[in-house]
C-alpha cells in the first residue's frame, strides 16, 4: 500500500467525489474533509442567475475554501495519518474560469494565487471521470433544488477546465479514474476495486489514467 498523508478526491458535478469520500474515510479511519458548499448562500442565486452572481459565489467559494483547507491540514489527527478531502482548492480556479468575465478572472487569480501558496499539496489528486449524461441522471436523482438549472454544457465545461488544469500542473501526481462501468457506491467488488486502484499502485507526478 503506498504512503497517502493527504489524498485528494476530485470529480465534475455528480462524479461521486463526497460519497467515494465518506466510504474511504470511513474504512480507514482517516480525517474527512469535506467542501461546505450548502453553507455558500449565493449558489441558488448563481443557478438561477449565473451572469449576476458569478463574480460572489465563486469569491465566497474561494474564501470558505481557503479557510477550511488552512484550518483542517493544519490540525494533525492523533489516530490518523491520512487526510481525505473530497476536493482541492484549484477547484476555486476552475469553476471560476468558466463562470467569470475576463476582467473579474483576471482579478481573481491574482486573489488565488496569493493565497495558495500557503496550502499543502496532496501526495495523490484523484479525479473520478463519469460522461456527462451520467452526471445528469445522478444530478437528478439526488434532488437537489437549486442543482435542478444545471445543463449539459455547463457539466462539459467544467470537465474540460478539469482535464486542461491537470495537463498544465504536472508536478501533482493525477489519477484519473473511468467510473463509467462501475457503481462503487452501491457494490461492494467495484469499491474495493477503486479502493485498490488508488491505494496498492504507486504513482508517478503527471497523469496516469485507469478505466475500472
Amino acid at each position: 500500500m503506498n504512503n497517502l498523508n493527504f489524498l485528494v478526491i476530485e470529480g465534475n458535478i455528480g462524479a461521486g467525489k463526497t460519497s467515494l469520500c465518506k466510504m474511504i474515510a470511513k474504512e480507514t479511519k482517516a480525517k474527512m474533509v469535506l467542501e461546505n458548499f450548502a453553507n455558500n448562500p449565493f449558489l441558488p442565486k448563481f443557478y438561477e442567475d449565473p451572469e449576476r452572481y458569478s463574480f460572489q459565489v465563486e469569491t465566497s467559494f474561494l474564501i470558505d475554501r481557503y479557510d477550511q483547507l488552512k484550518r483542517e491540514l493544519q490540525i494533525g489527527d492523533i489516530f490518523s495519518n491520512l487526510i481525505v478531502s473530497d476536493y482541492y482548492f484549484p477547484k476555486s480556479l476552475i469553476f471560476a474560469k468558466n463562470t467569470l468575465k475576463d476582467d473579474e478572472y483576471n482579478l481573481y487569480t491574482k486573489i488565488f494565487y496569493a493565497i495558495y501558496k500557503n496550502l499543502p499539496r496532496p501526495d495523490l489528486y484523484v479525479y473520478l471521470n463519469l460522461p456527462v449524461d451520467k452526471l445528469l441522471i445522478n444530478i437528478k436523482k439526488r434532488g437537489r433544488d437549486y442543482e435542478k438549472n444545471i445543463r449539459k454544457e455547463y457539466l462539459e465545461k467544467i470537465q474540460n477546465a478539469y482535464f486542461e488544469y491537470m495537463k498544465v500542473n504536472q508536478d501533482i501526481n493525477f489519477l484519473i479514474i473511468n467510473t463509467e462501468n462501475i457503481d462503487f457506491v452501491n457494490i461492494q467488488e467495484d469499491y474495493k476495486k477503486i479502493k485498490e486502484t488508488i491505494f496498492n499502485t504507486e504513482y508517478k507526478k503527471g497523469i496516469t489514467t485507469v478505466t475500472l
